[in-house]
């Protein structure tokens, strides 16, 4: 079957992408009255003027707003979630249809995002991913963050994004309403390339968005029939736990409720403690988890370690007391090294090493942490290394973790142009390196 994509005329606004590009740099450097800025699209120029006010960032990422289990839970009980089949059938048919399609609700956060590989790849590098927020007042003007806002269907062109890295692409997006009460639950959108900004884009999402409106009104038709069955509301915000241990050695609990979060600083040995715990939910025996954390033959150092660490708990988190026999966490706690390691898995390298704040427990000794610390370090390390695009490359190479990585400066210096001004400082950086070696 032939992509709905693959025929359409290319249709680009009037005003020249230069023209565009030098008027948002006026309108981000303080000049609001560039005669320039007129020559832009009204509702483009309006929804750049929404971005600085919510002080969004030109060059900023979008928030992930859930942990992969927050998000499997929220996503299966949204309105959507039951015309997806519907939506993949309409707008995305092919594996390499050359078009993302996402899907996102009411507040502008994607909860699925399917397409063609090779540009999920791509786009996953401005984060544009599963979880994230694109509402305008998150990464400014886009199609699902300025469709949301205006409450009607929009196109955005290349440079119109707010957001510069999201400028290479095209998009169009329109809001879904709930079929009786006609709020909005949600909005769908196509990224893309030019063929993604056409009126035939534009009619061809319209349509998928009436026909799945009209999916829905059916289900609540069945479901009226049937008084017995319920469905299930949507959540505004899942509860979770997460244990925050890159670049620090004191970590951090932060317990999230519908209304609050709350944060509890641990002593080194605590953080070990449930690290362990946490990165192996099915329990672990008294002996193993004494290995993990000192070493062999430690059972008797760990059992009043753990008193304490109840005693902690009991105050702070009583909801994460370990049960014994085995040990083991009574909920699922989530690492922020382990989301680093969900987002490259996803492709999504940028957002995935802005949020490696840095090692896990740098200073532990453990020897479960040491080996659970390079696993994180070497699979970003690899994953940037292999599928990183340059400037992910380049942002790496200025860690901690990438200053003194020749075989990665060595990798950037090939892939910049031969008159790229970065050159030298990576050229200077690299003799160095040879020098001290």
């Amino acid at each position: 079957m032939d992509s709905p994509w693959s025929s359409t005329r290319e249709v680009t606004p009037s005003t020249s992408r230069l023209l565009i590009e030098r008027a948002h740099e006026e309108l981000v450097g303080g000049n609001a009255s560039d005669p320039r800025l007129r020559d832009v699209r009204t509702l483009v120029r309006d929804s750049w003027s929404r971005s600085l006010e919510h002080l969004v960032r030109p060059e900023g990422l979008p928030p992930l707003d859930f942990s992969p289990e927050e998000l499997e839970a929220y996503r299966s009980a949204h309105p959507l979630a039951g015309v997806m089949d519907m939506i993949r059938a309409l707008l995305a048919p092919e594996a390499n249809s050359g078009v993302v399609v996402a899907v996102g609700d009411a507040s502008g956060r994607l909860l699925w995002v399917e397409g063609d590989r090779q540009i999920r790849r791509l786009t996953s590098d401005m984060g544009f991913v599963e979880g994230a927020n694109w509402s305008e007042t998150a990464v400014g003007t886009s199609a699902p963050g300025t469709a949301l806002t205006l409450g009607r269907s929009v196109q955005i062109h290349g440079a119109e994004h707010f957001n510069r890295h999201v400028q290479p692409w095209s998009c169009t997006a329109a809001p879904v309403r709930d079929p009786d009460t006609r709020r909005v639950v949600g909005v769908i959108d196509v990224t893309g390339g030019a063929d993604v900004v056409t009126p035939q884009a534009a009619l061809l999402v319209d349509a998928t968005v009436r026909a799945i409106e009209g999916e829905m009104l059916v289900a609540k038709l069945r479901t009226a029939q049937a008084p017995t069955r319920r469905t299930r509301a949507v959540p505004e915000m899942p509860q979770g736990t997460t244990l925050r241990v890159l670049g620090r050695d004191r970590a951090l609990l932060e317990v999230t409720g519908d209304a609050h979060s709350r944060l509890t600083e641990l002593t080194a040995r605590h953080a070990e403690i449930l690290l362990m715990l946490a990165l192996h939910p099915h329990g672990l025996s008294a002996d193993r988890l004494g290995e993990l954390v000192y070493g062999p033959n430690s059972v008797d150092t760990l059992r009043p370690e753990l008193v304490r660490l109840r005693r902690v708990l009991e105050k702070s988190a009583p909801h994460l007391i370990p049960q014994s026999r085995p040990y083991r966490l009574p909920v699922e706690v989530e690492t922020d090294a382990q989301q680093v390691l969900s987002l490259l898995d996803r492709g999504a390298h940028r957002v995935a090493l802005a949020a490696y704040s840095g090692a896990v427990l740098p200073d532990s000794v453990s020897p479960g942490v040491e080996r659970f610390r390079d696993t994180v370090r070497t699979t970003l390390r690899e994953a940037i290394l292999t599928e990183a695009s340059l400037d992910v490359l380049l942002t790496f190479a200025d860690t901690e973790d990438g200053a003194d990585d020749i075989e990665a400066l060595r990798l950037a210096l090939s892939m910049l142009p031969a008159r790229s001004p970065k050159r030298a400082g990576l050229v200077a950086r690299i003799e160095r390196l040879e020098t001290d070696d």
